[in-house]
């Protein structure tokens, strides 16, 4: 291990391996096959590249994408380790050509793609080598449990048979649940006690979920507020990546945009541009940044609720990945919960629709935890959660609690006695006595908790249903169309055995109605519409008017921050209205 150390230090410009590394390689130089699980960040490839300097022979990496294998290549020939990849990239010539330095002896890393294992004659190639070392990274693609499965991964298999004497075998991942760990162990061979798992936590990264949120006002702020740091930003759909980087554009941002219905050559274009500080904010689809090794990422912000956890936390993990304390926000809608339905809806493989929805139901419980986020996280990954992490936006509110056990019997009972075969938007429509025409064919207005919340709205009932969900009181049953039904943890809270305790709701200060200064901007608006023939409203509307009320912003500039004030609306008004303030403030 000294020696490992002095190529570490020599190569790479180390002193010391970081948690695990050094164990990992100890094994592997052993010839004890492998399975490691590191976060994002945690130093996976120095695993199989020190170990590959240090053997005779050729190592070969499998990689699942080629700007990962590229952006490897190019580091380790960097570092003056003599390394090459094969991929799609490369004419017929160009791979004939690596494989002679393979088999020449000059090269110490081969990358590949896993589509390459299901040609025969690459694979006869391959035989030809001397291969001591076989790392698969991205492991958890292997998996049919995992979130990010690709058949071609299967064909890894193929290599055990190649060689007289089988490679020792390295698989790497950052995001794998305990039923993904048996599969990689069970495909490739691993024995159990040689996994190692240096833990899910991050320090330095501090999780933030934020309900009802105006998403794109938030986004603004947020990167007004951070103006010197790099970031990146997260969307579901190609359409909301094209949306948050003209709203960004037009603000002065220097912004890329990365998702697959851009070109090949344009995607790379933007990568690079990233890369190279060139535009400090990425806005992508998850299409971007696997194997990204780009390490003063300050915050990372998802638009919209990722599909599964482990997507989630790779993609969440590509912040602060130098150490640095760093942000990872989720901006969450209910809408997002029917756009990740739909994506998920449209695979071809329709066996792994039902296990993809039971992952997205993690997400929206995930989203509606009012314990400690980290933890949560580390719960899903099959780690034992310690102290609350005192990072993350629950461990730092500061609401009162409030004892919410008999609306939670209400509910729960209301569930039960519709048969527990319906979602949670009918089950939200009978308890505040909707006069829907489901409700009403049903015959759910005769039920005794028909209308039992009657004064709240559907949407804020819909949102204590997914607390209740969250903390495991009611279950979803995943289908084309999910229904709820009472847990057994319900049924003790039904009984009365067990209490429910919520976190009251942030309290938002409301103006009153006679509010001197909301009466003023009132009065010009009224003559604004007069002047255009219009109505008020269109000029701006209650909600606008209210808001400049609160804010009351100090500088013309600080209109744009105010919900329903568009560049065109403060180009056209934007002056008259902050005048009006300026001109009330001094009477």
């Amino acid at each position: 291990m000294e020696q490992a150390r002095q190529m570490l230090q020599h190569h790479f410009g180390y002193d010391s391996f970081r948690t695990g590394q050094a164990q990992i390689i100890e094994q592997t130089l052993s010839g004890q096959s492998s399975l490691c699980v590191m976060p994002t960040g945690g130093g996976k490839s120095i695993c199989y590249q020190i170990p590959a300097l240090m053997l005779d022979g050729l190592t070969i990496v499998i990689s699942p994408l080629i700007s990962l294998m590229q952006d490897q290549v190019e580091s380790l020939r960097a570092a003056n380790i003599p390394a090459a990849y094969i991929n799609s990239t490369l004419s017929a010539q160009e791979v004939d050509e690596t494989m002679q330095l393979a088999s020449g002896g000059y090269l110490k890393l081969l990358y590949i793609a896993p589509e390459r294992l299901e040609s025969a004659t690459f694979l006869q190639a391959l035989s030809q080598l001397y291969v001591p070392l076989l790392a698969v990274d991205e492991a958890h693609c292997i998996s049919q449990w995992g979130h990010d499965f690709r058949p071609s991964y299967r064909a890894i298999q193929k290599l055990f048979t190649l060689w007289a004497q089988q490679p020792t075998v390295l698989a790497l991942t950052a995001t794998a649940t305990p039923a993904v760990c048996e599969d990689i162990r069970q495909l490739l061979s691993i024995d159990e006690k040689a996994t190692l798992i240096t833990g899910f936590e991050r320090e330095n990264l501090a999780f933030t979920v934020l309900i009802g949120e105006n998403k794109e006002r938030y986004i603004k702020n947020y990167i007004e507020k951070n103006k010197s740091e790099v970031g990146i930003i997260y969307a579901a759909t190609r359409k909301s990546v094209d949306a948050l980087y003209d709203l960004l554009t037009r603000a002065g941002v220097s912004v890329a945009k990365y998702h697959a219905g851009l070109s090949e050559n344009l995607r790379m274009a933007e990568q690079e541009r990233f890369l190279k500080d060139e535009a400090r904010i990425m806005i992508a689809t998850n299409a971007f940044g696997m194997g990204i090794d780009k390490s003063n990422v300050r915050f990372v912000i998802h638009y919209q609720m990722p599909r599964n956890m482990e997507s989630y936390y790779q993609e969440a993990g590509r912040a602060g990945r130098d150490g640095l304390p760093s942000a990872c926000i989720l901006l969450y809608a209910s809408g997002d919960v029917q756009t990740q339905r739909f994506l998920i809806e449209q695979t071809r493989d329709e066996a792994r629709i039902a296990q993809e929805l039971e992952k997205l139901q993690t997400m929206v419980d995930y989203c509606h935890t009012e314990g400690c986020l980290q933890n949560a996280i580390l719960t899903y990954f099959g780690e034992q959660p310690g102290a609350p992490c005192k990072r993350c936006s629950n461990c730092q509110d500061n609401r009162e609690v409030k004892d919410v056990t008999e609306d939670a019997q209400k509910v729960l009972a209301c569930v039960v006695r519709m048969g527990q075969k319906f979602g949670k938007t009918m089950v939200a429509q009978v308890l505040i006595g909707s006069k829907n025409q489901k409700v009403l064919e049903f015959g759910f207005s005769r039920l005794s908790t028909y209308g039992i919340l009657k004064g709240q709205s559907s949407k804020e009932v819909s949102n204590f249903i997914e607390f209740l969900i969250a903390e495991g009181l009611l279950a979803v049953k995943h289908g084309t169309f999910p229904t709820i039904y009472v847990s057994e943890e319900g049924k003790s809270v039904l009984l009365g055995k067990r209490t429910v305790m919520r976190k009251q709701a942030v309290t938002v200060r409301l103006l009153a109605d006679n509010d001197p200064l909301f009466e003023h901007l009132r009065i010009l608006r009224k003559e604004i519409a007069d002047e255009e023939k219009v109505p008020p409203f269109v000029v701006f509307s209650d909600k606008t008017l209210r808001e400049l009320c609160d804010k009351k912003p100090s500088e013309l500039e600080g209109l744009r921050q105010v919900s329903g004030i568009g560049e065109v609306k403060f180009e056209k008004y934007g002056k008259r209205f902050f005048d009006a303030m300026q001109s009330f403030s001094l009477k």
